[in-house]
């Protein structure tokens, strides 16, 4: 990987990285984490590390509420709750656990465990993004694939939900799933 930093001319001093970045080598690879935050602040959380010129990914997805007034009200809402995603290099870890609101960076005990590039391309997808909801029952039935489009390769479970199939892409690191609706045609059984 090369260094996203311009050349430095012979003579002149090396630049100093944007605040909250801090300059790791060549070697870094940046990955994308999951930060864990205090409830209802994860809007909060992705302007601070934003500021600080930190990558990050908040999936959302519309609800329409019923205020107590009878008015219909569409909300834009997290669709992990206290879950965002980070991109960043080893170094970058303490900056985002510096920022307001973050409890942690999802890991086990060996420390954070970066999440595979494949989720976070498919939950940022215009694919996924119209289609997306929370799904927060029980995952049970068969493991799928999706075998065409942009999304290809992508496994997940087969759900039914008012007679329309629905896949559903488990984050096992943070146990949390999202469903949406696939047409069967583009999906194929993963056979173990």
């Amino acid at each position: 990987m090369t260094s996203s930093w311009p050349q430095i001319p012979a003579g002149a001093t090396e630049p100093t990285p944007p605040p909250g970045v801090q300059s790791c080598g060549l070697s870094s690879e940046r990955s994308w984490y999951v930060a864990y935050t205090v409830p209802q602040n994860e809007k909060s959380v992705v302007r601070h590390l934003d500021a600080r010129q930190i990558e990050t990914f908040l999936p959302t997805y519309e609800s329409t509420h019923l205020w107590n007034n009878g008015q219909r009200k569409k909300v834009v809402l997290p669709l992990f709750p206290s879950y965002l995603f980070v991109r960043i290099e080893a170094a970058q870890k303490s900056a985002v656990l510096a920022a307001p609101g973050v409890i942690r960076i999802v890991g086990n005990s060996r420390g954070p465990v970066p999440l595979p590039d494949s989720d976070i391309e498919f939950l940022r997808s215009d694919f996924c993004r119209q289609r997306v909801e929370p799904y927060r029952e029980l995952v049970v039935g068969q493991r799928v694939r999706i075998k065409a489009g942009p999304m290809e390769g992508v496994e997940g479970v087969l759900v039914r939900k008012e007679n329309r199939l629905r896949f559903v892409l488990t984050l096992e690191l943070i146990n949390q799933h999202a469903a949406l609706e696939v047409p069967a045609e583009e999906l194929e059984p993963i056979l173990n």
